[in-house]
Parts: C-alpha cells; structure tokens; sequence
C-alpha cells in the first residue's frame, strides 16, 4: 500500500471509549514512513510514548488501538525461574486451622 497525496486514507486511533481523528501529514522515516501523533490525543486513548499498538486496515482507515496485555502474562516463566534458583520459598509460614488434622477431604 503507497500512501501518497492523491489517497484517500484516514489514520485513525481508537480505544473503546474514544475515538477521535486528527489531520497530519505523512512523513518520510528512513525507507518508511511515519505520522506524528499528538501526545494530548495519545493520553486520550490511553497510549504513551513506547506502548505497543495494534495496527489494521478497516474500511479504507488504519486503525491504531492499544494492544490488549494478556492477564498474567508471563508469570508462568517467571515463576520456573524463581523455583530454579531456589527462591521461592513462603515469605508467611501455612495458615491453618485447628481442626485440620481430622478433618476428611
């Protein structure tokens, strides 16, 4: 896709709550190009400088919108690593109840 001045594309940003449109012009970047994106409409959607979005072609726009972190997301690794260097033990000893000894699961 060659975004030029004869086209006829948007560039917009969106969250789920937001959607606005600014007019900017297209940069050269080196062998890309880029757009400058106001930092007041960046605090808008909820992105700033060095968040990672996601960007698609809808309906003759690209769309900008933050990318969703998955919950937990890495935990699983970290907590390989904390269980190999012998670093996870319990920071608070077991809470238990008296009766635990006869109770029957």
């Amino acid at each position: 896709m060659r975004i030029g001045r004869a086209s006829s594309y948007n560039i917009v940003i969106t969250s789920s709550c937001v959607e606005a449109a600014v007019r900017v012009a297209v940069r050269k970047l080196g062998n890309s190009s880029g757009v400058i994106i106001p930092k007041s409409l960046l605090a808008e959607v909820g992105v700033a400088v060095d968040d990672t979005v996601d960007m698609t072609f809808e309906e003759g726009r690209i769309v900008l919108a933050p990318a969703k972190r998955c919950a937990r997301a890495g935990w699983g690794q970290a907590s390989k690593e904390l269980a190999e260097s012998g670093d996870d033990a319990l920071l608070w000893p077991e809470f238990g109840n008296a009766e635990d000894e006869t109770f029957t699961w």
